[in-house]
């Protein structure tokens, strides 16, 4: 029998990082002596690569200038990491679902904005690391709505498209899983609206992670 993939992303579907990310830009926009933008402009781009984020948040900034601003941003980052400051945390029952899909059978990744080690990180703190055969991240790919991350799980686990579901919050995520032809299930507690989901491509939204846990289930059938 063929196996099923579900793949995640990290900000606002396994993690609520908007406070962190948020402060960190703050700190890169202030580094480069730029006013802020508004936390609601930052939790829009959350799920983008931080390049494109940048662009997003300062276009008329030059290319050193945008350039400078993603440096920023990752020394602020990581200046708040090595301090303790980055929290993250689970959302509510995820750990459970994570553990109950593998225990069930299911090859799981994770296509996510992060960097490489944004994402070991997170998922090492969480003792989340084992669960997942695959992680793809902007370090190596383009930033979403773009397959590639996709299309590099479905190449590292010999998954099919027909059984491939992507899980996320934002338009970005159920965008590239139409742009992969897999299937795209949204969650409504991250930074996108149910609405906004189902416009991008989603099937389904699930308002808890209860909700998920049953969409996912009818897809074993």
């Amino acid at each position: 029998m063929a196996v099923r993939l579900a793949i995640f992303d990290c900000d606002g579907t396994l993690v609520d990082s908007q406070a962190d990310i948020a402060l960190a830009m703050e700190a890169a926009f202030a580094a480069h002596a730029l006013p802020p933008p508004p936390r609601a402009a930052i939790r829009r781009i959350v799920g983008l690569s931080l390049g494109e984020a940048i662009r997003q948040l300062a276009p008329h900034a030059s290319a050193d200038t945008a350039s400078g601003l993603v440096q920023a941003y990752k020394d602020a980052f990581r200046a708040r990491r090595s301090a303790g400051m980055v929290e993250e945390p689970l959302y509510d029952g995820i750990a459970a679902l994570i553990a109950e899909l593998d225990a069930a059978g299911w090859m799981l990744g994770v296509a996510t904005g992060k960097s490489d080690r944004g994402l070991a990180h997170c998922l090492e703190h969480h003792g989340l690391t084992g669960h997942f055969v695959t992680l793809q991240t902007a370090d190596r790919h383009p930033s979403k709505p773009d397959p590639a991350m996709i299309e590099a799980c479905l190449d590292a686990t010999g998954g099919t498209r027909a059984m491939t579901v992507m899980i996320g919050d934002t338009a970005y995520d159920m965008a590239m899983a139409v742009n992969a032809g897999v299937r795209a299930i949204g969650v409504d507690w991250g930074y996108h609206h149910a609405d906004e989901l189902v416009a991008a491509g989603a099937e389904a939204v699930a308002g808890s992670v209860g909700e998920l846990r049953l969409l996912l289930k009818g897809l074993e059938a």
